[in-house]
């Protein structure tokens, strides 16, 4: 286990911290960075540790904290302490917390997920907001889902804002990114309804007949579903406008969904 302090601005560990803040970089290192003790817990209860931990130096003492440092030291994993004013320049907050981590990105591939694992899985395609992206992840944690599948060009969900806006449910959901034909033929592979947020010939989104299991599926967030893509779901669903707003935001539209089918399938 290695161990460090950090006091100057200019050190390329602190160049290397800030790089991942960019996609380009994120995607050449394979790593994302994570700030914040609830997250890094989080994480650390699901079995996920960062390969680098880095610290404030003055920081409170925290039992949390504690247990997550031993486990990284156990791991093997690097510590790095540094003042919280670079600390700032890495996160890119002017009040970071105290601790953040360096992990390795997840293995995104459809192959990996298991259809039978979860009755509820969530679809978006062309989502474009890193913050309905992490709030997507949200909402599958909290509807027991088994993951979030990415159509298309999607929000980076590995952004320090997917992150951020995930609470930690990035660690709990699968993430699988595709394009849209890859996608179709993987769930045509096996058992899977795909069910779309429409206005075209839809039902009402409380009397549809969900299926397990279910893949709840919602567009970009100025132009919803392609037209093809809607025409290839097996159900189309609506939900019932009652003011001026002619549609939800995508991740609240995604969560009301996925809230409806979950009792749906409960009780079927």
């Amino acid at each position: 286990m290695e161990r460090r302090t950090i006091t100057g601005f200019s050190n390329p560990l602190v160049k290397f911290l800030r790089s991942l803040r960019d996609k380009k970089h994120r995607k050449r290192e394979k790593r994302f960075l994570a700030e914040g003790l609830r997250l890094l817990t989080d994480a650390r209860e699901c079995g996920v540790l960062p390969e680098m931990l880095v610290m404030a130096i003055g920081r409170d003492p925290h039992p949390l904290l504690d247990a997550l440092e031993t486990a990284v030291a156990a791991a093997g994993g690097e510590i790095v302490e540094m003042d919280v004013e670079i600390l700032a320049k890495v996160t890119g907050k002017d009040n970071p917390q105290a601790v953040a981590g360096v992990f390795a990105e997840f293995d995104t591939r459809l192959a990996n997920l298991d259809r039978a694992s979860s009755p509820i899985w969530l679809v978006a395609q062309a989502l474009r907001d890193p913050g309905n992206l992490g709030t997507m992840l949200r909402t599958g944690d909290a509807v027991g889902a088994g993951g979030l599948i990415l159509i298309d060009d999607c929000a980076d969900p590995f952004s320090v804002e997917a992150v951020r806006a995930s609470m930690g449910a990035i660690f709990t959901q699968k993430i699988a990114i595709a394009r849209w034909e890859e996608f179709q033929d993987w769930l045509r592979g096996g058992d899977g309804q795909l069910v779309a947020a429409s206005l075209r010939d839809p039902t009402d989104y409380r009397q549809a007949p969900y299926a397990a299991p279910c893949f709840l599926m919602v567009g970009n967030e100025s132009q919803g579903l392609p037209a093809d893509y809607e025409q290839a779901c097996d159900l189309r669903v609506t939900m019932p406008m009652l003011g001026r707003a002619d549609s939800l935001n995508a991740a609240v539209a995604g969560a009301v969904l996925a809230y409806e089918a979950l009792a749906h399938l409960r009780s079927s």
